[in-house]
């Protein structure tokens, strides 16, 4: 393993996350675990020779581990460690500062898991009068997520909460114009590139938690 040979611990860290890709397969596992299959929808310019040797790399360092899913699924998967669960907040900071740079021209629409991370790295606890308390399903190209302000931060679990106040179906590339490039929520609504099921206005407002910093 190349290293900078720097007992900082910045540099020390880097020695262990810094290789092309590491941060972004940490990233598309902290909502949870994955098989190599989705780790590669979630990475798609990332080749599988590349992304086994990731996943090697962050084995040995003690950030990810290999598990198996119980019945009836029995897949293998790959999981953050402990460890690798406190790179969180080093991810999400990354995102924040990340997002005062602009968009690359013809950029492609996020993946399903790093949509669901931006929403929690631009979230302003500020806009959330009325809200707090209110649980939403978030459901981008099939894959249902929960979503529930907060007086600090947004969490997000994966899967269908029990009762949302609202239900927002759409791809993460149409939520992503409508929050993001100024596509406006009722052509999208009348393209059919979204829905919204349960209270209209909850919905609205959810959406208008997001804006990008200046």
């Amino acid at each position: 393993m190349r290293t900078y040979g720097d007992p900082c611990g910045i540099a020390r860290a880097l020695d262990v996350i810094g290789e092309r890709w590491a941060l972004l397969v940490v990233r598309e596992l902290l909502l949870g675990p994955k098989r190599f299959t989705d780790l590669r929808a979630g990475l798609p310019h990332l080749g599988p020779d590349i992304l086994s040797q990731r996943l090697r790399e962050l084995e040995s360092a003690g950030v990810i581990r290999r598990a198996q899913l119980p019945p009836p699924a029995g897949a293998r998967v790959y999981e953050l460690t402990e460890w690798g669960r406190e790179l969180e907040p080093v991810v999400l900071g990354l995102g924040r500062w990340g997002s005062q740079v602009p968009f690359p021209e013809n950029h492609e629409a996020l993946g399903v898991d790093a949509f669901m991370l931006a929403l929690k790295t631009v979230y302003d606890p500020s806009r959330t009068d009325g809200l707090l308390g209110s649980t939403y399903e978030i459901r981008l190209a099939g894959q249902p997520f929960e979503a529930r302000p907060t007086d600090r931060q947004l969490e997000v679990a994966r899967g269908a909460p029990a009762d949302p106040i609202a239900t927002i179906t759409a791809d993460p590339g149409a939520l992503q114009e409508i929050l993001w490039h100024g596509h406006r929520l009722e052509d999208a609504l009348r393209a059919g590139e979204l829905t919204i099921a349960g209270d209209r206005d909850a919905a609205e407002r959810f959406l208008g938690l997001f804006p990008l910093p200046r």
